[in-house]
C-alpha cells in the first residue's frame, strides 16, 4: 500500500534488505492505442554512473524516460527510487524527488528572455514581485558555474537552437537533481560543446548524479557510457557495459540488421552555378548584423557543406535562401540572373526545396496527418486540387507513394505527432525529394535522427546530388559534413571565411577556422 507525499508522489515499503540502485524500473509496459511502446522493459541505475538508452527511433526510449520523469504513466510495472517503490503524478513531482529530464524538443516559451524560462514557476521575487534583477544574477552565476554562455536578457525566439539547449539544461540543473535525463542532449552541439558538456557531466558524476543518456551517436555512448541498453520495438534486448562492443555490433543491435557506417559516394561532377551570393547582408531578430558581407557559390551535382559555431549566420543564410528573411544588402543571382527572394513560394516555384533544422516547428504541422503534412507546399496545385478543391485521391496515392519510397513507418491518416522523430524526419525529406529540386536546403537533416534512418536520408541526398541538384548543407555534425561535402565553407561572424576540400583538411584545421583562426592569425 502506498503512502500520498505531497498530494502528487506515492511512495511504498522498501522491497529488498541490500544495497539498492538510485532507480529501478521493473517490468515497465505503455501502451498508445494499438501501439505497444514499452514491452516489459527492465532498467537499473546507480549514483554516479551514466547509462545510455540506445535504439531506433520508436524503440521505446523517450517513451521509457517520460514515465521515469513524471510525463507519462505507465499500465504496468513498478519504479523505484533508493529501493522504495514510487508514482509521480506529473514532471514537478518528479523533480521533487531529484528526476529531471533535458527533452530533444524543447520546451521553452519564444517571447520570455533565457532568465524568465530558467525561472519560470519557482521566480525570486521581493515585495511580492518577480525580481527581475535577482533572477538575471542568478542565471548568470549559474552560467559560470557550470561552463555555458548565455544572455539573460535574450529572448528565445531569438537566440540558436544550441543556446536553446543550454537554457533547458540550466532549468534542470538549477533543481539539484539526484538523476539527469538527457534526451540527445549533443545533437545541435559543436565538438567543442560536446566535449565541455561530457566534461560537465563528468564532474555531475564525480558527485554521485546518476545520468541516463539518450543518444544515436555510437561514439558517444561508446564512450563515455558506464552501460548500455539497447532497446528494439519496445523490447530490451541487450543491457552491458561497452567494452566488448564495436559500433558496427552497437549498430546491429539497435535496428536488427547489418548496417553500413561509412558513406559511398560517387566523386562529384559539378556543373553550373545554381545559386550565387554576393556580399550578403541581413540581422537577427534583434536587429544586430548576422551576416556582414556573405559571398556564397553553390553549383549543381555538388553537396556545398557549411560548417560553423552555431550562431554565426547560418539561420539567416538559410532563412534568405528559402524565402523565409529578406537580405538587408548585397546581391543574389540564380541561374545567373539577378533575383530578389520575396517569398517561400517564390522559391519553391524556382525548384528550391528546404529540410529546416527543427522539424516540428517548421517542418510539419504536429496536429495534421501524413497525408496532409506531404501536401503542404502544393495543397494548391494539380493534382491535388482543382479549382480550389482538394482531390482526396490523388493525395492519398502521393502520400502512400512517398511512404513506400522513402521508407516511413506510418500510415497516411496517422497524425504527424504520433510518429517517432526518425518518421517525422522521413515525411520532411520525402516531402522536399518527391522530384528532384534545383536547390535543396539541408539544415542539421539528422538531427534526433538513429543510425538506420541518418543512413537513408543521407541516400537520398547524394541520390538527389547525383540527379544534378545543388545541395546546400548546414550541419554542426563535423562528421556528416565530412561524409557529404563535396567542399567545406566555414562561417564565421557572417562571413565565409574559409573554403576547404574536405579530403586535404582535418577536424583540427576545421576547428581552428569555425574558431576565427587561420594560421596565428585570426579572421578581421
Amino acid at each position: 500500500m502506498t503512502v500520498p507525499v505531497s498530494g502528487e508522489v506515492s511512495l511504498g515499503a522498501r522491497t529488498s534488505g541490500g544495497p539498492s540502485p538510485l532507480v529501478r524500473m521493473r517490468s515497465i509496459s505503455r501502451r498508445f492505442g494499438h501501439v505497444l511502446a514499452n514491452d516489459s522493459v527492465d532498467l537499473e541505475l546507480d549514483s554516479g554512473e551514466v547509462h545510455a538508452v540506445l535504439g531506433e527511433n520508436g524503440a521505446g526510449k523517450s517513451t521509457l524516460m517520460h514515465i521515469l520523469s513524471g510525463s507519462l504513466r505507465p499500465d504496468d510495472g513498478i519504479i523505484e527510487l533508493d529501493g522504495l517503490p514510487v508514482r509521480f503524478a506529473n514532471p514537478r513531482a518528479a523533480i521533487i524527488a531529484g528526476i529531471g529530464m533535458v527533452h530533444q524538443h524543447f520546451k521553452l516559451v519564444p517571447t520570455m528572455s533565457v532568465a524568465a524560462n530558467i525561472m519560470l514557476n519557482d521566480e525570486p521575487s521581493r515585495g511580492g514581485l518577480v525580481d527581475e534583477r535577482a533572477a538575471r544574477s542568478e542565471v548568470r552565476e549559474l552560467c559560470t558555474r557550470f561552463g555555458l554562455d548565455l544572455d539573460p536578457d535574450a529572448r528565445i525566439r531569438d537566440i540558436s537552437v544550441a543556446a536553446q539547449q543550454k537554457v533547458e539544461i540550466l532549468k534542470v540543473l538549477r533543481r539539484q537533481v539526484r538523476l539527469l535525463i538527457l534526451d540527445e542532449p549533443t545533437a545541435v552541439l559543436t565538438p567543442q560543446e560536446v566535449r565541455d558538456l561530457f566534461r560537465f557531466l563528468e564532474g555531475l558524476v564525480e558527485g554521485g548524479t546518476g545520468i541516463v543518456l539518450i543518444t544515436h551517436k555510437l561514439s558517444e555512448a561508446l564512450g563515455i557510457a558506464d552501460r548500455l541498453t539497447i532497446l528494439r520495438g519496445g523490447r530490451v534486448v541487450s543491457s552491458r557495459t561497452p567494452d566488448d562492443l564495436t559500433p558496427s555490433q552497437l549498430a546491429k543491435l539497435m535496428v536488427g540488421r547489418d548496417v553500413l557506417l561509412e558513406v559511398r559516394r560517387r566523386p562529384a561532377t559539378s556543373g553550373e552555378s545554381v545559386l550565387a551570393m554576393r556580399d550578403v547582408r541581413a540581422v537577427d531578430g534583434r536587429g544586430v548584423e548576422a551576416l556582414r558581407g556573405l559571398d556564397l557559390d553553390i553549383r549543381a551535382r555538388e553537396v556545398l557543406g557549411v560548417a560553423g559555431v552555431d550562431g554565426n549566420g547560418q539561420q539567416q543564410l538559410v532563412e534568405i535562401l528559402a524565402g523565409i528573411r529578406v537580405a538587408t544588402g548585397g546581391s543574389i543571382e540564380w541561374l545567373g540572373e539577378p533575383i530578389q527572394i520575396g517569398s517561400v513560394a517564390e522559391q519553391m516555384r524556382r525548384g528550391i526545396a528546404y529540410i529546416p533544422e527543427d522539424r516540428q516547428q517548421r517542418g510539419l504541422i504536429m496536429d495534421l496527418d501524413v497525408r496532409e503534412n506531404l501536401i503542404l507546399r502544393r495543397f494548391r496545385d494539380e493534382p491535388f486540387a482543382h479549382r480550389l478543391r482538394l482531390r482526396p485521391t490523388a493525395i492519398e496515392q502521393h502520400a502512400r507513394d512517398v511512404i513506400d519510397t522513402f521508407q516511413v513507418r506510418a500510415r497516411p491518416t496517422d497524425a504527424a505527432r504520433n510518429l517517432s522523430g526518425g518518421n517525422q524526419q522521413k515525411v520532411v525529406v520525402g516531402r522536399e525529394l518527391k522530384g528532384v529540386p534545383r536547390l535543396l536546403i539541408a539544415a542539421q537533416p539528422t538531427r534526433g535522427v538513429d543510425v538506420g534512418a541518418t543512413q537513408f536520408v543521407y541516400d537520398q541526398l547524394l541520390a538527389a546530388r547525383d540527379a544534378g541538384a545543388a545541395i546546400l548543407l548546414v550541419s554542426f555534425d563535423l562528421d556528416e559534413l565530412f561524409a557529404l561535402s563535396d567542399r567545406l565553407a566555414v562561417i564565421y561572424e557572417g562571413r565565409i571565411v574559409e573554403t576547404f576540400d574536405p579530403r586535404a583538411v582535418d577536424e583540427e584545421q576545421l576547428g581552428l577556422a569555425m574558431a576565427g583562426v587561420r594560421g596565428n592569425a585570426t579572421f578581421a
